[in-house]
């Protein structure tokens, strides 16, 4: 990496989750949804793209609006545009595949298409995969397309039920895939075929809490198909592997979770390393490193995501280990001993009573800390901070070398008596404080730090703290 480059990859001001990284013509396109901060429903914003040439990951480029909700003619831009995915297809366009949505629990669910001459677009509508044969066993929902030797797959499904539609829990089979029409790109010549099973049909148990819920995504990595979905646990992001596009194939495991669960003993939301929530994404490889692209939660609610990605390693037998959630993320090392750093860029939050699963509702969470931003659009360039720090709670950052670090200094706001703890490797430092509505940078000495330490900050006592930015020096 050129440069520093942390969690989230993207500006802390940009909400893309759903993401899906591509290479195209020597850069790294990623396509996702597009939340709102402060939005009351999922992917409120029209598709933008950003990108980053392959052999650079932290040097990252805003591609503009690719695709706006009005210029779809089926949905007079009353519909939400659900999580994308774009591939290019065997003549060399580049076809963009989406779900508009009506409602959270009514309207009809179709796949539609639009196509461009570039990544970055712009698109224009192309048409809608018929689906309709299928829709009460394969929900149309959430696609992913893969093309190869000019053959083209789509994938999709969802084990949500709506009623309204006459779709039933227990008629949803899993996720699919069905072969399309080359020369359409819409045409379904091939399918559906199953994928992975809903935990109500999963008749052998094979898959439990890791069965199919939704975000259909492919890759082929070291010749094996990689089919990487969100199960029916929802924080995680898990893979299945098989010789063929369509499958079958065979449980792998869990790639990444937003709360680490599976991971040193974390077990439950509960004790998960930071609240939970949907999750979707997928993999990338770059330069012959591989990467997991998926989303965090921030604003106490799933509607205002942002995208994060870790590195993964695929083993000889091609499973992958899960990978932990970091501050570090694209840049592959423990950042730097010296700077400034946002103190957004946590890979850990905690309530002192534990973490919980972020539903779609934002009552409930009036005691607990978490990410939001001041001001409300990209143009300003709002900074997000970490709110409501209050007594018991924790932040973590993974991870930082402070070998040659003095000082960790971090600009707290509020009014709050008490004490911060700094515990980096097997260190901790004690600052007390003394606040009354104001701001304050509290600065910790650090002494034989290591190459690669975990940091983290506690609040005990009363009041409570605003953490908007880190110093070492």
């Amino acid at each position: 990496m050129k440069k520093v480059v942390t969690n989230p990859y993207l500006p802390n001001f940009e909400y893309i989750p759903d993401g899906e990284p591509h290479v195209f013509n020597g850069r790294v396109y990623v396509y996702g949804s597009h939340d709102r901060f402060g939005g009351n429903n999922f992917c409120m914003n029209d598709y933008v793209t950003w990108s980053a040439p392959v052999d650079d990951l932290s040097d990252w480029r805003y591609e503009g609006v690719i695709w706006r909700k009005k210029d779809d003619p089926t949905t007079n831009g009353k519909r939400v545009f659900y999580a994308p995915d774009v591939c290019q297809g065997p003549d060399g366009k580049f076809y963009l595949y989406y779900c508009p949505v009506q409602g959270l629990t009514s309207g009809s669910f179709v796949i539609n298409c639009a196509v461009a001459d570039n990544p970055a677009g712009p698109f224009k509508y192309h048409g809608n995969v018929d689906l309709s044969k299928w829709n009460k066993t394969y929900l149309p929902f959430d696609p992913g397309v893969y093309v190869e030797d000019g053959r083209v797959y789509l994938y999709y499904g969802s084990a949500m039920f709506y009623p309204l539609l006459d779709v039933r829990n227990k008629s949803i089979k899993g996720g699919a895939v069905v072969e399309l029409d080359p020369k359409d790109m819409l045409t379904v010549i091939n399918g559906p075929v199953l994928t992975v099973p809903t935990i109500k049909n999963d008749v052998n148990n094979e898959y439990g809490i890791h069965a199919f819920f939704e975000a259909s995504s492919m890759r082929k990595f070291k010749g094996k198909y990689y089919f990487i979905y969100s199960s029916q646990a929802g924080h995680e992001l898990c893979y299945c592997i098989g010789d063929n596009p369509m499958g079958p194939f065979k449980k792998g495991g869990t790639l990444i979770s937003n709360g680490d669960i599976g991971l040193n003993g974390h077990v439950d939301p509960k004790t998960a390393v930071d609240f939970t929530g949907n999750t979707h994404g997928s993999m990338l490889e770059a330069n012959g490193r591989f990467y997991i692209f998926a989303h965090r939660q921030t604003n106490k609610c799933q509607f205002s995501r942002q995208g994060f990605a870790e590195e993964v390693f695929i083993e000889e037998d091609g499973s992958i280990k899960q990978a932990e959630r970091t501050s570090q993320g694209l840049y592959g090392k423990p950042l730097p001993g010296k700077g400034e750093y946002f103190a957004s860029i946590c890979c850990g939050l905690r309530a002192k009573k534990g973490n919980r699963f972020y539903g779609i509702f934002k009552s409930g969470h009036r005691k607990e800390p978490f990410l939001t931003q001041h001001g409300g659009d990209r143009e300003d360039n709002p900074n997000q901070y970490i709110k409501n720090f209050n007594d018991g709670c924790s932040v973590t950052y993974k991870y930082f070398d402070l070998r040659k670090t003095k000082t960790f200094g971090i600009e707290v706001n509020g009014s709050a008596v008490g004490k911060l703890i700094m515990k980096y490797g097997d260190k901790e430092a004690v600052q007390e404080i003394n606040l009354k509505k104001e701001m304050k940078i509290i600065k910790f000495p650090v002494k034989n730090g290591g190459e690669k330490d975990k940091v983290v900050f506690i609040y005990e006592g009363k009041g409570a703290l605003d953490l908007t930015k880190l110093f070492l020096d």
